[in-house]
């Protein structure tokens, strides 16, 4: 029997597709729904896929709560920050005892979907723009598609199978429809589907000018639709895409991997796809995405949060520059020459976060690396240790600007054990554990409670499922 389409379900829905939304101030000042298809302009166009990319300079999406999702909960970081800060939920996911209550998991999905529904604005109102010109109607719409299928692969990761929507919702429609999770399989294709078109359409990074760098691009979703596949063990389809990516000459490694993570490195031959963070009016930065980061205490500048383990810092080898460069460790001078006092509360912290001392710290003038041309050598490496092929070839590459010697004969392990090196802190740590069937194991080990069957997973909000009316239902375990 359908159920009627009640108040609660209808708020739900608002809270999940968040309907209406306000672009940049360059967009007019109003809102998207209020945008008529008579007498649109490029500019406009442009601002609607833009208003898309500015959901990643939010806090639910980039900052606070993903923090706690993807690296607290993982071994490479701890809460840190004093101890009687607990940061309204972070103390609870360095020891995994978040539930569905936690304000982080719901501000997760949130942000999320709020993303989504921007893409999925830009994406069925440029279609309708009949006199915009083509090439660049095509790209639009492949840039809102490369972004749309980013957010929901961010949501497959963090909660498995859930509610594709890619149009306005129809009220007339039965709820079990309009709010149904989809299995994680049919999550998987959607995403493809949306990568597989932005690839046909999209222009290489080399092809855009100067100012427009930081858009989505050919290599951008090759490099996603790769990493997709390897969540799926596609081995095939992620050799395939990453060897394209590697022989289109477009991209290569930064000589000084310190450079990646400072100002000077934005943009440069190593970035396939970052968050661009001006952290100026009108258009602000990663909202207080070092703020929350940064050392705490006299002499600091920052919450604290989200801190290397000793777990991370003692994996290293002693001779991987990358130890130095992802970690700031009390009492040193930083590159900018700001001195880290013995007065801070916590003994390291988080240095691909840092932003200089020059910036606004509220709003993070610094981008965040999201895709980088090492990611797509370490997956080309994993993908041949699966199928027999050349694995010491991109691997050592990473290897040897980190300062390491070259490994011969690199094993599986080798590899992943490169990626936690390689990226740490980029918001991989605890997805990788999991795909690679190794949390139990390893967080069990360090004394983190992971639950085979349950932690695989993070909860879906209990505020979603009570605001659907009971029709969303609980992952495993929670």
């Amino acid at each position: 029997m359908k159920k009627s389409f009640n108040k609660s379900v209808f708020y739900f829905l608002i809270t999940l597709l968040v309907i209406h939304f306000s672009c940049t101030d360059k967009f007019l000042e109003i809102s998207a729904n209020e945008i008529t298809i008579d007498g649109i302009t490029s500019e406009q166009a442009i601002e609607l896929v833009n208003s898309t990319y500015n959901i990643l300079l939010s806090w639910q999406v980039s900052s606070f709560s993903w923090n706690a999702i993807t690296s607290i909960s993982s071994d490479d970081a701890d809460k840190g920050s004093d101890p009687g800060d607990t940061g309204a939920d972070k103390h609870l996911f360095d020891i995994l005892a978040h539930d569905a209550t936690s304000i982080s998991v719901a501000e997760v999905w949130e942000g999320h979907y709020k993303g989504i529904q921007r893409a999925n604005q830009a994406i069925n109102r440029i279609k309708l723009f009949e006199d915009l010109d083509y090439e660049l109607k095509i790209r639009l719409i492949g840039e809102a598609k490369f972004l749309r299928a980013l957010f929901y692969f961010r949501l497959l990761q963090t909660y498995g199978g859930v509610p594709i929507i890619n149009e306005t919702p129809d009220i007339n429609s039965p709820i079990e429809v309009l709010l149904r999770r989809a299995s994680k399989v049919e999550v998987f294709e959607f995403i493809e589907n949306d990568l597989i078109e932005s690839i046909n359409v999209l222009p290489e990074k080399s092809e855009y000018p100067d100012n427009q760098l930081g858009r989505a691009t050919k290599g951008a979703a090759k490099a996603l639709l790769a990493k997709v596949s390897m969540y799926q063990n596609k081995w095939e389809t992620v050799l395939e895409l990453t060897s394209e990516v590697i022989k289109s000459g477009e991209y290569n490694l930064t000589p000084n991997y310190e450079d990646i993570w400072r100002e000077i490195g934005e943009n440069n031959q190593e970035s396939i796809f970052e968050v661009q963070a001006k952290g100026e009016l009108p258009s602000v930065g990663v909202d207080q995405y070092s703020l929350t980061q940064g050392a705490r205490g006299e002499g600091g500048w920052g919450w604290g949060f989200n801190v290397p383990s000793e777990n991370l810092l003692n994996s290293y080898d002693p001779n991987d520059l990358r130890k130095d460069a992802t970690i700031i460790f009390r009492g040193e001078t930083l590159y900018d020459g700001r001195f880290v006092p013995e007065t801070v509360v916590n003994p390291m912290y988080n240095q691909k976060a840092y932003s200089s001392a020059f910036t606004d710290y509220q709003q993070t003038g610094k981008n965040i690396r999201i895709l980088r041309y090492a990611e797509v050598l370490l997956m080309n490496a994993e993908a041949a240790s699966q199928l027999g092929g050349d694995v010491s070839g991109p691997l050592n590459q990473v290897r040897n600007r980190a300062g390491l010697e070259s490994i011969i004969n690199p094993s599986q392990f080798d590899v992943w054990n490169e990626r936690r090196w390689e990226l740490a802190f980029e918001h991989d740590r605890y997805f990788d554990l999991v795909r690679q069937g190794r949390a139990e194991t390893i967080l069990q080990s360090l004394g983190i409670p992971f639950v085979a069957g349950k932690h695989e997973l993070f909860p879906i909000p209990n505020v979603q499922i009570d605001l659907s009316d009971g029709i969303l239902q609980q992952n495993p375990g929670w």
